[in-house]
């Protein structure tokens, strides 16, 4: 369930993202710029013609803010036509554009990429991602999402590929803080909009019920700054593990009131929950408490978010590195670079489709150790989602994750 997408970006993404202000990427010493210079790898310069990607990001809108997404998706191409040769040894041109989570908006950038005879498309945490995808699968144009609940886009063996896998978190986080908290309860706080609301839906919804757990849906609207009514009922453990979806200011509200209410029991979170806008506003007692889900290793130090930052200090402006939609977007554009790294001959949508379904197994820099293979084997009756398993981390009291695991994860067979 926050299997939303095991990447649990989920369908936060359903449009809210991260009300914290971005900050610059800040300066590196001496030391620091050495030590990045050998995260970042040998100059491998990309040459000849460019290849035409797009990238579609819900960008700024009148309630949420993921414009990270394309200053962060700006400063990976750079970084892999400088170290990486781009893609099949040839510079990648981003063809980027914004929906300000607005569905018109959505189809339009489809169409603009249509248009512009990109070679495959890849799209950032959207709440209008059917808007985005439904005339670029007519046109037999590959898509790669960060996530999505989406059963038709699940379901596409054609030209979608997806890295949220929104099957190990409810077997392999919610329930097992279900069963160390002896509650067979599972209480869901969702930002009321349909991204979000679909994680709850079909797979997830049954292996619920087959476990014995009980939900509760609590859809409230982005923007109330005050949740008590909704949720001054939810004392003691009664409410069992409570689930948490939306961004920052959302979460802020769901986790204060429900300590008002008097909540004892353990918080399930997506990492757009947790900014320091969130450290700061909920108490210790609370963030203690938070077991968050992931496709990215965000706010901690580790193999990726050195190397993120790395990218982000040489490259980058105006990127704040422990923003995790800036990272979910390192780690998006980083499978789509080793998928087709060995692409060869033309680079057209049908040779990124088959180079796609016939890469072996590899591991996705910038995400914590997941990996991704898309030949339709990870979930045969979801052929689009190319990654098994995800991330999970328990927070302390200043609302930091000590260190991620990876669950639900076997190899994906040939």
């Amino acid at each position: 369930m926050a299997a939303v997408s095991a990447g649990v970006l989920l369908a936060v993404a359903a449009g809210c993202g991260s009300s914290g202000s971005d900050g610059g990427s800040g300066g590196a010493s001496t030391a620091d710029a050495s030590s990045s210079a050998a995260l970042l790898g040998p100059a491998a310069p990309a040459s000849g013609a460019p290849v035409k990607i797009g990238l579609i990001s819900d960008g700024k809108a009148a309630s949420s803010d993921t414009s990270v997404e394309l200053r962060v998706a700006e400063a990976t191409v750079k970084y892999f036509n400088a170290h990486k040769a781009g893609i099949g040894g040839r510079p990648i041109e981003l063809v980027t554009c914004s929906t300000a989570n607005e569905a018109s908006k959505g189809t339009d950038c489809a169409n603009q990429a249509i248009e512009q005879k990109v070679a495959a498309v890849v799209v950032g945490a959207s709440a209008v991602a059917q808007a985005v995808w439904t005339p670029l699968h007519a046109a037999k144009i590959p898509v790669l999402f960060y996530s999505t609940n989406d059963p038709e886009q699940l379901k596409d063996a054609q030209s979608t590929f997806t890295l949220g896998d929104p099957n190990t978190l409810v077997a392999d986080a919610i329930l097992p803080l279900a069963a160390k908290a002896n509650t067979r309860n599972l209480t869901a706080v969702v930002i009321d909009v349909p991204p979000a609301l679909a994680q709850f839906e079909g797979a997830n919804a049954e292996a619920l019920k087959k476990a014995g757990i009980k939900l509760k849906l609590i859809p409230i609207p982005l923007g109330t700054a005050d949740m008590t009514p909704q949720l001054q009922s939810l004392s003691g453990s009664a409410p069992g593990v409570v689930e948490v979806v939306g961004n920052d200011s959302f979460c802020i509200s769901a986790f204060n009131a429900l300590r008002t209410a008097g909540f004892t029991g353990p918080f399930f979170a997506i990492p757009q929950c947790i900014s320091d806008a969130t450290r700061k506003a909920v108490p210790s007692d609370v963030l203690e408490r938070i077991t968050v889900g992931a496709a990215a290793p965000v706010n901690n130090d580790n193999p990726s978010t050195r190397l993120y930052q790395a990218v982000v200090d040489a490259y980058g402006k105006n990127i704040k590195a422990d923003d995790s939609s800036g990272l979910n977007m390192f780690s998006e554009l980083s499978a789509f670079q080793v998928a087709l790294a060995d692409i060869k001959g033309d680079i057209t949508p049908a040779t990124v489709i088959s180079t796609f379904k016939s890469m072996p197994e590899k591991e996705i820099p910038g995400a914590g150790g997941l990996k991704l293979r898309c030949n339709g084997k990870a979930y045969p009756a979801t052929p689009a989602l190319c990654v098994r398993g995800s991330l999970t981390a328990q927070l302390d009291g200043k609302g930091n994750p000590a260190s991620y695991r990876v669950v639900g994860y076997t190899p994906i067979p040939s």
